[in-house]
């Protein structure tokens, strides 16, 4: 072989020794990765705080009792005096003849109620006053008739209020006098024109010189015990106007057994009220069956008594 040949031939051997060269990718430009952290601090979003007001509940507005629509109803009345005649002497007002009571038709309408007592029985004011009048009533002032009430106290309270006391035996005040509740003004006697020895006990409103401004005694005095209470009573027909009854008042027990048994006439209609024909006091707290017969028809109500509190009840009569 020639030279150029071995030469050609041993550049061939050499190049098929060499290893392949691979190409190598230029490296390209990694994409940065941004760690996002979470802040340390937590974000609390503000929670608004409501101010707190007081909570206004509404009061219902108390509805009064309807006497015309209801069986009965609860009242205070107006037992604002004292009893003048006071324990151990016979503080109970007499039945037999009651406020405006003519005893069966016996004698005339009475303006007041009797306090049944021995003469010299001490007398005291029903409340707080002054004495307009204390003497015999010789000149026709307080009632039609001189020398009617005998000797006679005449006190006047607040709001044309005015207590009479009268058949006195004796006067332990003067006209002008300031009195106070409870203070003693006299003692039961028979002056005037009186049955037996006794307190005749009057409340009148208004113009106490009118005859007719007397109103039921029971119904002002305080209740004698704790126990008790009192009942008025109107009877009227479709029209509201005042009717004649006798009405019988019966205290039941919860077995409906009778405890007591009372008999009412309602007022002569000289005497009748605005608000009632008729009223007893001083009846034990507790149940009641009302009875009465008007012009054929029997009429029933069952009412409560509670103590120092006035029952209404009205009963609508054909």
């Amino acid at each position: 072989m020639n030279r150029k040949l071995r030469s050609l031939w041993v550049m061939i051997l050499f190049a098929s020794c060499m290893p392949v060269q691979t190409a190598t990718p230029s490296p390209q430009p990694s994409a940065a990765i941004v760690s996002i952290s979470k802040p340390t601090s937590t974000f609390v979003i503000p929670t608004q705080t409501a101010t707190l007001h007081p909570t206004v509940t509404p009061t219902a507005t108390a509805i009064p009792c309807d006497p015309f629509t209801a069986d009965f109803c609860i009242t205070d009345g107006n037992f604002i005096l004292q009893r003048p005649i006071l324990p151990s002497a016979n503080d109970s007002v007499d039945r037999t003849y009651p406020f405006a009571s003519t005893a069966d038709g016996t004698r005339d309408p009475h303006h007041g109620v009797e306090f049944v007592n021995a003469f010299g029985t001490p007398v005291y004011a029903a409340g707080d006053g002054s004495v307009i009048f204390a003497g015999l009533d010789d000149v026709a002032i307080y009632s039609p008739w001189r020398v009617y009430y005998g000797n006679l106290v005449v006190i006047e309270h607040e709001d044309n209020l005015f207590t009479l006391y009268a058949h006195l035996s004796k006067i332990d005040v003067k006209t002008g006098d300031l009195i106070a509740m409870g203070d003693k003004i006299g003692e039961v006697g028979q002056s005037g024109v009186a049955i037996g020895s006794h307190l005749h006990f009057e409340v009148r409103r208004g113009d106490v010189e009118d005859y007719f401004s007397t109103v039921n005694s029971e119904l002002w005095l305080t209740p004698r015990t704790s126990n008790s209470g009192a009942i008025e009573f109107s009877i009227v027909n479709e029209n509201s106007q005042f009717q004649k009854a006798t009405i019988t008042v019966q205290h039941v027990d919860e077995s409906n057994n009778v405890l007591g048994v009372y008999y009412i006439d309602t007022y002569h209609p000289t005497l009748t009220t605005r608000t009632e024909n008729a009223a007893i006091g001083d009846l034990s707290a507790g149940r009641y069956r009302i009875t009465l017969i008007h012009n054929g028809g029997f009429y029933e109500r069952w009412v409560e008594v509670q103590s120092s509190k006035l029952t209404q009840v009205v009963i609508v009569v054909k």
